[in-house]
Parts: structure tokens; C-alpha cells; sequence
């Protein structure tokens, strides 16, 4: 019997394609030989964090050769910019999205304010830098304790007692927990190409939801969607960062359709800081009350969180503290803060990572005060259904996760007093933090054709930004259809494709990989079909539920010897092809159960007794996380979240001047990322198992869950080394001396 390839460590479908450079990004369509004639825009930003403009000076760029025209809301059409609500909504609490050039404000330091077009990359750039442009600027607003106006309207929840509950608490805690502005710094900087024929428009764009992106135009400029198409066949990372269509698209398509001929816009990566959102920085305040055996009372949760003045940004920062815990009395509040800043966006792991900080930390903190070890009292706090809903969960292993990953790193042998344990001149500590992101699903469709070769084609329009989409749908469809993986070709990144929801929240193996199953086991079905209807058929006549197929070939599963191949069978019958449609539409599972992913994150740190350098000596992850279609991919995605979670810890921090609204450290040497050298010893676990509750193919989505906790177990590490708590991250020298 064939090997099934779901479940195998296989090697990317599409990895010869991007090491020998054959793939093409979104600015490289023009040099692969999909658009010609490219003219090149550069985009003018401000240079003020608020007020407006009152003049543009383009004499000097206009007059070098090469130069085509220098767009601003001097000279920019009006654009219809019709309500747009996309998916993920990116203002779920309200507002509306940037206006390219449409009027003279200016909202926040690096506000696309003009865009140069020209012949050459080369004279654009020089251009861009000759246009002048004076401001009427006034003092931006950049801190949460400043704000540009008044909180936006506050989430409230509340369950039980929570006042008598801190009052008879036998230990009670309260801290704020301070989280930074953090960049998204993928390797392939955003970028989009806009190609106009006639009304329609075709866009080579950055994206991880083409579909979303033609919406969003076709709202811009008031033209149907199906007057659009967007490729975006390869995504060289993004993390959330490409989940909407960013300033520089439209204007890319509007300078196309000014100079008729297609316009490449490219951010450079001090661009990034402003252009393309970031995870917000947050302030959570955590109460939690406990008696002396450590079960939670009670616990009240503070949030505060910063939005642009225009677009009221929220993300699902209360969930955990809602359902992580049993925890009869819960109150919390959330205000999102408008700030004189650009929209902030979903960041991998977005509100969880956050929450996790703080309520990981203060879990922390808790059995220190009580004297209770950390994972006991993590475990003394289980639930056995989820405190916020009262329904059953899907799938909850966490208590698995904490033992599994305790016996791993030796917890036990720890001193669990801080500064216990030394190696020379280093401090050693070992903390923990649980993981959890829920596990979501949402309707997509799909496409499958078998030709006559024997070969198949699947297609939907979903993306692949890294975690391997290619080939885990590869492996999902072969199965199905019983061909190898040679024999699968599985095609994304078109809107003209089968719809698809957003790649991201760890959505995408769920709700497209429940799809393709569905649509290759109905391109199967109708091969068989055809097999026993076909009186030339070996399988004629046989009951379809009788026949598998393995290695492209249909068989009686108690006679292999009986059968034919797909290529026979389709020969035959005069067939140039076979095409079948299918799909995935989730049930009321979320209703009726709570469906997460969960994991342990255990983190071993040395920290510099003298100098203050923190180490990162060891991370490891067990993680709950359903059915694992791939283990190598889902190794490479743990690796890639807990180096993530090691920048947030120790690294990563996007620096304002309160004066301007100027991002001073707007580069790759200022704002610091882990490399290989900060990420030594990083490995996971995957409980074996899947959650067929959740979804057909039993599984919950890992890209997310992987860089929750990382962050609270090295500052719990941290701590346990130096006795030091620190409660902003990142986690600095300054802050341990």
C-alpha cells in the first residue's frame, strides 16, 4: 500500500523554484516576462507627524529627463472610494482607510504625500528627493498617556463577583504589563505592480488575500471586481503585513492609469515602518486574586491599545483572559487610543502574543508570591470547559503539553529559588509560559481537474507567505485522488481562482485544506463513476464504495490486480480531462465547542551578571495543534515563531521622536532581529492526534500558536536567573543593570 503523504516530512513543492530564482515576487512579474513597458513609481512621504501641507515644489524633478509626471492631491483624480469592509477587517472598531492624494492632510510622519513616476528606478529615486513640499505641522500625538483624542468606545465584559472576590482574595497582584511598537520585516519588501487594459485592471501586488485586494480596489475606483485581477503567485514573508492593500497599491494604479502604461511601486524598507502597519504598542494592567492554594478568584484585565486618528484598529486581545484559566469572576475593559499614527495591523499572533505577555508574566509572579511552582499552578488552574462560554472544548492537551515539556528541559532539577544557579559569571533561569490561539475556519472553495495523462491540477486562490501552502495542499490532494505527490500540481495567488479566505490567522490549512479534500475526493468519486459505468472498464459493474485508488491507478480493494489507471480510463473514454468543483462551509462547531490551539513554551537563559546580556540557551514548544500535515514545515514554522518571540523578548522595538512622529530607528541596522546567532537551541514537540471537531481534516493551525508564550517564558527565564522582573519588553541591557 502507498505511504499516505499527509503526515510526511516532505520538502517543499516550490523549493527548487525560489533557490534557483525562478519564482517571481510581486516586482519581479516585469523581468519574468508578464508586463513590459514598466514605468517605475517612488513615493514622496512627509516629513511631518500632523497638520497640512501648503505647497509642493515639483519644478526641480519635473525637469530631469525620464520623468513622466509627479502625482499629489494637486493634480490626483478624485476617487469614488466607496464603504469597504474587508476580511480580515482591519478597522473593526470603525473609520475609514487612507486617501491617497486626495486632500492635504497630513495624519502621521511618512504619509504618502506624492509619487513620482519615470522611465528608470534611477531618475524616479533622484526625483523624489528634488520635490519640495512645506507644511503647516503641529505637534503630533505618539504616546497612549497623550492621546489625539479622546479612547474610542471601550469593550466591557464582566462575569461574576469581581469586587468581593479581590476583597476576600488571601493574595492579590496587580502590575502593567507595557509591549512596544513592533515592524514586520519580511525579506521581500511590499510591492505591486498596476497594469490598466482599457477598464480593467490587473495587479502583480504583495498579498495574502488577492481577493481582498480586488475588493479594495474595486472600492477605490469604483469598478466592479471582476474588472480586476490580482497575481500573487509567490510571498517572500509577511506575518500578517500583506493581510490589506496598503496605500502604495492604490497608487500604483492610479499612476498606471495617469501615465497609460503599467507603474512598479516599491517600498523601500524605511517605507515599511510606515506604510505597510505594525503591531501596536499596548499597555495591560492585570489584577489576579487567589486563595492560598492558588485557584484563581478573580482577575481584571486593563487594556489599552493604540489606532491611527482615522481607522480604529482593535485586535482579539481579550480572549485569553476570558477562557485561559478557570477563573470565576473576570472584568475587563479595552480602549483602543488614537494616536497621530498609521494603522496598525495584525502581527503574527496577533492579540494573543500580546495578552500572553501579560497574563504569563503574571501567572508568574502569582506563584512566585505564593510559593507555588509555576506549572502546578497553571495545572491547579485548568478548566474543564471553557470559563467564557461554558461549552466542551475540541481538543485541550495543555496539561499534556506542561508535562511533556517539564520531564523534557528537566524542570524538576531546577532550584526554583531566583539566582540559584550560575555558570561562572552567567546567571542561569528556566521559565514557562503557555500558548493558546484559536483555532479558526472559514468558507473557501476549490477546483480540481485530472488530464488525460494521468496528472492533476488543483487551484485555489488562496497565498502562500512561507508556511508551505504548495505543499501541504499537494499533500492533502494527493491522498485524495490517489496520485502521487509528482502527480499534483496545486495552483494559488489568482483572484481568478476559487474563492479562498485570508491567509492568515492560521486559518488556511483548516478551511482550504478541508476544501481541497472535499474537491478532490468528488474528482475521485467521479472517476470511479466512470470506471464501473463503463462497460470496458475492468471495473465495471463493482459498487463505487469497492474501488481505491493508489499511485494513479483505480483498483477493487479486495482483488489490487483488478483495475485500471486514470490515464486508461480517461483514453478511452475520449476524455481530454475530468473537472470537478467542491468546498468547505464550517458548521456551528464554534458554537456548540471551544476550539483552540494550545502549547508550553519552556525558555533557558543566561543572563551577563556583569554586563546585563541576556542569552537565549534554549527554546522549546509542545504544542497541541491537532493533526500535523507536514512535520517538516511545522518544525520550520516553530522555528520561525520563536525566533519571533525571542526578537519581541529581547530585540525588537520601533523608537518615536514625540517631536515629529519620526521613526528613528527605521532600518534593518537600528531595529533589531534575531539571527542565527541569537536563536541557538529552538525545537518543538506535536502531540500526536487531530481535532476532526474542529474541521474534516482534524486540524487546529500552528503559524500563530508557535510565537504565543515565547516572549513571557524568557522574561520568566529572565527572571529566574537575575530575580529581576521585567515588565516592558524588549527585555534590555539597561533594564538588568
Amino acid at each position: 500500500m502507498t505511504r499516505p503523504a499527509a503526515g510526511a516530512p516532505l520538502s517543499r513543492v516550490d523549493g527548487w523554484l525560489k533557490v534557483t530564482g525562478q519564482a517571481a515576487y510581486a516586482a519581479e512579474h516585469d523581468a519574468h516576462g508578464a508586463v513590459r513597458d514598466v514605468a517605475h513609481g517612488v513615493i514622496v512621504t512627509s516629513t511631518t507627524g500632523r497638520g497640512r501641507i501648503n505647497g509642493i515644489d515639483t519644478r526641480g524633478a519635473g525637469a530631469l529627463p525620464g520623468v513622466l509626471t509627479v502625482i499629489s492631491h494637486l493634480n490626483a483624480p478624485k476617487l469614488p472610494y466607496q464603504p469597504f469592509r474587508g476580511m480580515p477587517d482591519p478597522a473593526a472598531g470603525g473609520g475609514e482607510r487612507l486617501r491617497v492624494f486626495q486632500d492635504d492632510r497630513v495624519r502621521f510622519f511618512g504619509q504618502p504625500v506624492a509619487v513620482v513616476v519615470a522611465e528608470t528606478l534611477e531618475v524616479a529615486r533622484h526625483a523624489a528627493a528634488l520635490v519640495r513640499i512645506g507644511y503647516d505641522g503641529e505637534p503630533p500625538a505618539t504616546d497612549l498617556a497623550f492621546p489625539a483624542g479622546p479612547p474610542n468606545k471601550q469593550e466591557n465584559y464582566q462575569r461574576g463577583d469581581v469586587e468581593t472576590a479581590l476583597r476576600q482574595a488571601h493574595t492579590r497582584l496587580t502590575q502593567t504589563y507595557r509591549l512596544p511598537r513592533e515592524q514586520h520585516h519580511p525579506m521581500e519588501t511590499h510591492a505591486t505592480i498596476a497594469h490598466w487594459n482599457g477598464d480593467r485592471l490587473t495587479l502583480w501586488d504583495k498579498t495574502q488575500n488577492v481577493l481582498n485586494t480586488r475588493a479594495d480596489l474595486a472600492a477605490v475606483f469604483g469598478i466592479p471586481p471582476e474588472s480586476i485581477r490580482v497575481i500573487s503567485p509567490f510571498v517572500g514573508g509577511a506575518f500578517g503585513s500583506a493581510l490589506r492593500a496598503w496605500p502604495h497599491v492604490t497608487i500604483a494604479a492610479l499612476a498606471a492609469r495617469q501615465v497609460r502604461r503599467p507603474v512598479k511601486v516599491v517600498l523601500t524598507r524605511e517605507q515599511m515602518f510606515t506604510g505597510t502597519g505594525h503591531r501596536p504598542v499596548t499597555d495591560y494592567t492585570l489584577t489576579l486574586a487567589a486563595g492560598q492554594d492558588g485557584r484563581l478568584t478573580a482577575a481584571v484585565h486593563d487594556i489599552s491599545a493604540a489606532t491611527s486618528t482615522y481607522e480604529d484598529y482593535r485586535e482579539s486581545l481579550t480572549v485569553q483572559g476570558r477562557m485561559l484559566y478557570a477563573t470565576s469572576n473576570v472584568r475587563q475593559t479595552y480602549r483602543s487610543i488614537p494616536l497621530d499614527i498609521g494603522t496598525p495591523t495584525y502581527m503574527r499572533g496577533p492579540g494573543a502574543a500580546t495578552a500572553a505577555f501579560a497574563i504569563e508574566c503574571a501567572m508568574d509572579e502569582l506563584a512566585h508570591e505564593l510559593g507555588i511552582d509555576p506549572i502546578d499552578l497553571r495545572l491547579r488552574n485548568e478548566p474543564g470547559r471553557d470559563p467564557s462560554t461554558g461549552a466542551p472544548f475540541s481538543t485541550r492537551r495543555l496539561g499534556e503539553c506542561l508535562r511533556i515539556g517539564s520531564r523534557t528541559v528537566g524542570w524538576d532539577d531546577r532550584d526554583p529559588e531566583p539566582r540559584s544557579a550560575r555558570d561562572g559569571n552567567w546567571l542561569l533561569g528556566t521559565g514557562v509560559a503557555v500558548a493558546s490561539y484559536h483555532t479558526l475556519r472559514a468558507p473557501a472553495q476549490a477546483l480540481a481537474r485530472l488530464d488525460a495523462d494521468g496528472n492533476a491540477i488543483v487551484q485555489c486562490a488562496t497565498s502562500d507567505m512561507g508556511p508551505g501552502t504548495y505543499t501541504s495542499m499537494t499533500q492533502v490532494a494527493a491522498d485524495a485522488l490517489g496520485l502521487p505527490m509528482a502527480g499534483v500540481r496545486f495552483q494559488l495567488g489568482d483572484s481568478t481562482m476559487p474563492q479562498s479566505p485570508p491567509h492568515g490567522g492560521s486559518l488556511t490549512m483548516a478551511s482550504v485544506g478541508s476544501a481541497v479534500q472535499d474537491t478532490c475526493d468528488k474528482l475521485r468519486l467521479q472517476a470511479i463513476r466512470l470506471a464501473v459505468e463503463d462497460p470496458g472498464s475492468p471495473l465495471h459493474g463493482v459498487s463505487a464504495s469497492d474501488v481505491a485508488v493508489e499511485n494513479g491507478r483505480l483498483h477493487l480493494r479486495d482483488n489490487p490486480e483488478r483495475g485500471e489507471t486514470y490515464r486508461q480510463l480517461l483514453a478511452r473514454a475520449g476524455l481530454s480531462h475530468l473537472e470537478t468543483p467542491g468546498g468547505y462551509t464550517p458548521g456551528d462547531e464554534v458554537e456548540r465547542f471551544s476550539t483552540h490551539a494550545y502549547g508550553a513554551v519552556f525558555a533557558q537563559v543566561a543572563v551577563d551578571e556583569s554586563l546585563g546580556l541576556v542569552r537565549i540557551r534554549r527554546v522549546l514548544g509542545v504544542y497541541d495543534a491537532g493533526r500535523i500535515i507536514n512535520p517538516k514545515l511545522a518544525e520550520s514554522q516553530a522555528i520561525g515563531g520563536m525566533a519571533g518571540g525571542i526578537g519581541m523578548a529581547l530585540l525588537e522595538h520601533a523608537v518615536t521622536d514625540p517631536r515629529d512622529g519620526r521613526i528613528v530607528n527605521a532600518n534593518l541596522a537600528d531595529y533589531l532581529v534575531p539571527v542565527n546567532a541569537d536563536v541557538p537551541d529552538v525545537n518543538a514537540i506535536y502531540l500526536r492526534g487531530d481535532d476532526r471537531t474542529a474541521d474534516p481534516i482534524g486540524v487546529k493551525g500552528l503559524g500563530e500558536v508557535v510565537i504565543v508564550g515565547v516572549a513571557p517564558a524568557i522574561a520568566n527565564a529572565v527572571f529566574h536567573a537575575t530575580g529581576r522582573r521585567i515588565r516592558s519588553l524588549p527585555i534590555t541591557i539597561e533594564a538588568l543593570l
